[in-house]
């Protein structure tokens, strides 16, 4: 028998370059874009993935190392070997891109969630949404991920997020120092919690067809990250997550105008030319707008509380070279 898993794809909303931080906050909303995962019993183990043209097995291969190291990390928090799992056959499906150009809501993160749920299934171990951050976020630090790890906590909880990060450092040693079961076992800092927006709105997201690898862009960002900086996200952030649980639009706009502000001086790498036309094309209508994720490219979102100025948007974008590449209600 098949078993079949999905994973969607995220947004940050706000706090996306404080949160590298620990301590500082973000918020993130799950975008219902989906990977696919169908595993089933096979002599062997066997990976397949449609960004590749081959199948692998667990020998080491540059392509297919991420999901090596997923299902290492699983097999050592059973307590077993790789030769002494059940063997299957994996095969990944939903690249999150289109004519080779990522849309930059799905990452190394949603893989390695995607594995996981895989493998939960297909071993019946029920993982729960926090264990699955856990041991996707344990694979990515182990591997040099230099992400604040919110993508993952959006991702495993497959909802819209508060993720108040952690010391990725100190989870680096006691991962060389400690057997893993001993690292997932401790209390790491962080916090996830499930945000309920009470206002209806429309929620956008438009692709600028412009790929940034946020790696590099947080090698580049965050020499420029000062304590007033922290400082003033943290506050708007907090303010915006209870503004949305409030229902409180003026609050909203206010606040995401302030985190888009701040990320604007932050360096002007965050804010391209088509991310700056996605933002202006906000302006005189009911709808705030700004970068989401670590900018330069790729997507940002737009809450829009009137249907008509939602249009107006949509078209304004398209004008820019914007493509509307996800709407909903809030």
């Amino acid at each position: 028998m098949t078993i079949k898993v999905q994973t969607s794809g995220k947004l940050y909303i706000a706090g996306e370059y404080a949160v590298l931080t620990p301590g500082q906050t973000a918020l993130l909303k799950n975008i219902p874009i989906q990977m696919t995962a169908e595993i089933v019993t096979a002599g062997t183990i066997s990976l397949s993935s449609d960004m590749f043209d081959y199948v692998a097995d667990m020998t080491p291969d540059h392509n297919y190392a991420l999901i090596q190291e997923t299902v290492t990390s699983l097999a050592a928090y059973l307590g077993v070997t790789i030769a002494e799992l059940r063997p299957f056959s994996l095969t990944i499906t939903g690249k999150m891109e289109r004519d080779g150009k990522k849309f930059g809501i799905g990452s190394s993160g949603s893989v390695t969630v995607l594995t996981l749920k895989a493998l939960s299934a297909f071993y019946a171990l029920d993982l729960s949404a926090d264990t699955l951050f856990k041991l996707a976020s344990y694979t990515l630090i182990k591997r040099g991920d230099n992400g604040s790890m919110g993508d993952i906590a959006c991702i495993a909880y497959d909802d819209f997020v508060a993720f108040t990060s952690f010391d990725r450092q100190q989870v680096r040693d006691w991962i060389v120092n400690e057997e893993i079961q001993t690292v997932l076992a401790k209390d790491w800092g962080y916090q996830i919690e499930v945000v309920k927006p009470a206002i209806a709105c429309d929620f956008l997201v438009g692709w600028t067809k412009q790929p940034s690898i946020s790696k590099d862009m947080i090698d580049r960002v965050k020499s420029s990250i000062t304590a007033d900086f922290l400082k003033n996200t943290q506050a708007s952030v907090l303010s915006l997550k209870l503004a949305l649980e409030a229902g409180d639009k003026i609050s909203i706009k206010k606040h995401i105008e302030r985190i888009s502000d701040l990320l604007l001086k932050l360096n002007p790498a965050i804010y391209n030319q088509t991310l700056l036309n996605l933002k202006l094309a906000s302006q005189g209508l009911d709808i705030v707008a700004k970068s989401s994720g670590s900018g330069g490219g790729d997507c940002g979102i737009a809450l829009s509380f009137d249907g008509k100025d939602s249009q107006k948007l949509i078209e304004a974008w398209e004008h820019a070279g914007i493509e509307l590449l996800h709407k909903e209600t809030l």
